[in-house]
C-alpha cells in the first residue's frame, strides 16, 4: 500500500449515531471516522465504511479500528466558549470557598464562619461570588464588622458576581493600607458608610488592587498550583462539553501554565489567550507591553496567545459602565451621570493599532453603549487603514445603541455574549436598578445582531456565571426566559433566536471569533475530532427543557476526556 494510503488510516469509527455536524452543506450524518485526532470522513455508513476499509498499514496488514456503536445517540461538535476565566475557576474550586449568587448576607457570613474555623489567625479567606443585589447591604461599616466576627479577625476578600468588585474585612483593609483618609484611586471607588464615612469594605474596580496585591505579598502561588488550577478548570469544562475556549484576561503565570501543560501532553483543549492590557481587578504583575513580550514564547500546538484584552469600562450595577444616556438618578450620582471609560479614545486607538501591527486581535470589555461606540469608531479607522485580518470582539455589549448595531457586521466586529444577560435573573435585576426599564428590556439584541449579519459568539464568563453550562445559555437564547424557572416572564422576547442558531453561537461562531474556524467548530473532514455524545436529541426536546441536556461523553482530538457515570 502506498504512503498516501497509510495517511488515510482510521483509528476510530463512530457508527449508528445521530450526528449533527454543524456544517450547513452536510448537517446530518450516521457515521464518522477519525484518524490521528482529526475527522477523516463523516456521512452515511457506506461512505465512511469505505474510508475505513481502505485503511491498512504500509506493510499491507490491516490495522485495528476502535468501533463505537452508539445505538442512535446524538453526537455534535464540542462546545467552544469564547469567554471564560478557566484558571480562576479551577483555582477557586481547589483553593477557595464559594457560595451561590443567590446567597443572602447571613448565608455568606455563615459559609465564611464555617470555612474560617480551625484556620490560622493570619490565613487569608478568599472566595466568590456574592450577588450584586447585596451591594446596598454591604456598603455599611456594620456589615464589615459582621464579616470580621465571622472570620475571627482574619483577612477576607470576597469577589462579587461580576468579578470586578470585592468585599473585604477590616484586617484586609489594614494589610492593603486603606484607611478613612484614603482617596479613591483612578478608576476605582472605596465605598464608604454613608453615616460615618469609614470604608465599608466594598471596593469597586481599581480600588480592589491594593488588597489583591496584599494577597500576593502574603500567599505564594507556585507554578505547579497554576498548572493544577488550569487543568482543574479544563476538567470541569470537559464535564460541560467544552473542548475549546478563549481565556478572557490571562496573566503571565497563566500562559506559562498552559504552555507547560501542552509540552507535557496534558492540555486537552484548544485555548486562545487574551493578554491583559489594563488590569482593573486582578492585580497581575505583568500587563500591557510587558505581558505581550512573553506571548510567543508561550505559544504551543493547543495554546494560541493571539488576542489582547482591554477593559474599557466596568459594570453598570457599580455605576462604572460607560453609557450614552444617564443612569437612574441617585443621591451619589446625579441626574446627568453616564459613567466613563478607563481610557481615552486616543489611548484606545494607540493600543489597538500597536497590537494590530503585531498581528494581535483584541477582545474589549464594554458593558455600556458609550464604550461600544468608542470601540466601533476606533475599528472603523483601523479597517480603513488596511487592518482587515485582525479580529475584534466586543465582550458583553449587552447595551448597544440602535444607531451602532449594524456597524458590528459592517466592520466585522464579533459580539461576545454571556449568559445571565439575556434572561431574567440576578444580574438583570441589578441592571434594572440602575438603568431605565426600556433599556433593560431591549438589552442583548441577539436576534437583531444576527439579522444584521453580525457574528454572535457565545461565552460563559465562568466563574462570573456559576458554571460554564452552554445549555443554560442556549435555552436562554431560544426562550429569553430564565432556564432555572425561578424568575417569571421573559426579557426582550423579540430577540429570541432558533436552536440551530444558538448551537452555532456556542460552536462554529465562537470558533470563528477566536480565529480557529479552520480547526474546530464543526465535524468536517480535516478538523479536530472534538465531539460530544448527549443523553438526548435537543432538536426533539421541548425548548423549556434544553437546560436538562446532559453530556454523556466529551471527546477531544479523538480521545475521550470525560464520561458521565449513571
Amino acid at each position: 500500500m502506498s504512503e498516501n494510503a497509510a495517511l488515510t488510516r482510521a483509528d476510530l469509527l463512530i457508527t449508528n449515531a445521530r450526528i449533527y455536524t454543524g456544517d450547513p452543506a452536510n448537517p446530518w450524518a450516521r457515521d464518522m471516522a477519525v484518524q490521528d485526532g482529526r475527522v477523516l470522513a463523516v456521512g452515511d455508513a457506506a461512505d465512511v465504511a469505505a474510508s475505513v476499509a481502505a485503511a491498512v498499514s504500509p506493510s499491507g496488514v490491516s490495522e485495528p479500528v476502535a468501533v463505537r456503536d452508539l445505538a442512535g445517540a446524538f453526537v455534535m461538535p464540542g462546545f467552544v466558549d469564547v469567554h471564560n476565566h478557566h484558571a480562576l475557576a479551577g483555582k477557586s474550586d481547589l483553593y477557595e470557598l464559594s457560595f451561590s449568587l443567590e446567597a443572602s448576607l447571613d448565608e455568606v457570613l455563615e459559609i465564611v464562619r464555617t470555612y474560617a474555623a480551625g484556620r490560622d489567625a493570619d490565613d487569608w479567606i478568599i472566595g466568590s461570588s456574592w450577588g450584586t443585589g447585596l451591594l446596598g447591604q454591604l456598603s455599611h461599616e456594620s456589615a464589615r464588622h459582621r464579616l470580621d466576627e465571622a472570620a475571627g479577625g482574619r483577612p477576607v476578600i470576597l469577589t462579587d458576581d461580576s468579578h470586578h468588585n470585592r468585599w473585604v474585612s477590616t484586617r484586609a483593609l489594614e494589610l492593603a493600607g486603606i484607611t478613612t483618609a484614603s482617596t479613591n484611586p483612578p478608576g476605582g471607588v472605596i465605598v464608604r458608610d454613608p453615616a460615618t464615612g469609614a470604608p465599608s469594605g466594598v471596593l469597586l474596580e481599581a480600588a480592589c488592587l491594593p488588597v489583591e496585591e496584599a494577597v500576593t505579598r502574603t500567599l505564594t502561588f507556585t507554578a505547579e498550583q497554576h498548572e493544577r488550577s488550569s487543568e482543574r478548570g479544563i476538567a470541569i469544562a470537559h464535564s460541560y462539553g467544552i473542548t475549546a475556549f478563549q481565556d478572557a484576561a490571562i496573566s503571565l503565570p497563566g500562559m506559562r501554565a498552559l504552555k507547560s501543560l501542552d509540552d507535557q501532553g496534558r492540555l486537552a483543549a484548544w485555548v486562545v489567550s487574551s493578554m491583559t492590557i489594563n488590569d482593573q481587578i486582578f492585580g497581575y504583575a505583568e500587563v500591557g507591553d510587558e505581558l505581550i513580550a512573553h506571548g510567543e514564547e508561550n505559544r504551543s500546538e493547543h495554546h494560541r496567545p493571539d488576542f489582547v484584552k482591554i477593559f474599557l469600562d466596568g459594570v453598570p450595577p457599580a455605576h462604572t459602565g460607560a453609557f450614552l444616556e444617564p443612569y437612574i438618578e441617585t443621591a451619589e450620582h446625579g441626574a446627568h451621570f453616564c459613567g466613563g471609560t478607563t481610557m481615552s479614545a486616543d489611548e484606545l486607538m494607540d493600543w489597538l493599532r500597536r497590537c494590530a501591527e503585531k498581528g494581535l486581535s483584541a477582545k474589549i470589555h464594554c458593558t455600556g453603549d458609550a464604550a461600544v461606540r468608542l470601540v466601533l469608531d476606533a475599528v472603523e479607522t483601523l479597517r480603513g487603514d488596511g487592518f482587515t485580518d485582525v479580529r475584534f470582539q466586543i465582550a458583553h455589549g449587552q447595551f448597544i445603541s440602535n444607531v451602532d448595531l449594524p456597524r458590528l457586521a459592517e466592520l466585522d466586529v464579533s459580539a461576545d455574549i454571556s449568559p445571565f444577560l439575556w434572561f431574567p435573573g440576578v444580574i438583570a435585576d441589578a441592571l434594572g436598578a440602575v438603568r431605565p426599564a426600556d433599556q433593560v428590556e431591549a438589552m442583548q439584541p441577539n436576534r437583531s445582531l444576527i439579522d444584521s449579519g453580525a457574528l454572535v459568539a457565545g461565552g460563559s464568563d465562568w466563574p462570573v456565571s456559576e458554571t460554564p453550562n452552554a445549555w443554560e445559555g442556549i435555552q436562554g437564547l431560544v426562550t429569553r426566559a430564565d432556564p432555572s424557572g425561578n424568575r417569571p416572564g421573559t426579557l426582550g422576547a423579540a430577540e429570541a433566536i432558533t436552536l440551530a442558531e444558538a448551537i452555532a453561537v456556542f460552536t462554529i461562531n465562537a470558533a470563528t471569533a477566536m480565529g480557529l474556524d479552520d480547526t474546530i467548530g464543526t465535524l468536517e473532514p480535516g478538523k479536530s475530532a472534538d465531539f460530544l455524545v448527549l443523553d438526548r436529541n435537543p432538536f426533539e426536546s421541548a425548548e423549556s427543557a434544553l437546560v436538562q441536556t446532559r453530556i454523556d461523553e466529551t471527546w477531544f482530538a479523538g480521545r475521550a476526556v470525560f464520561a458521565r457515570h449513571p
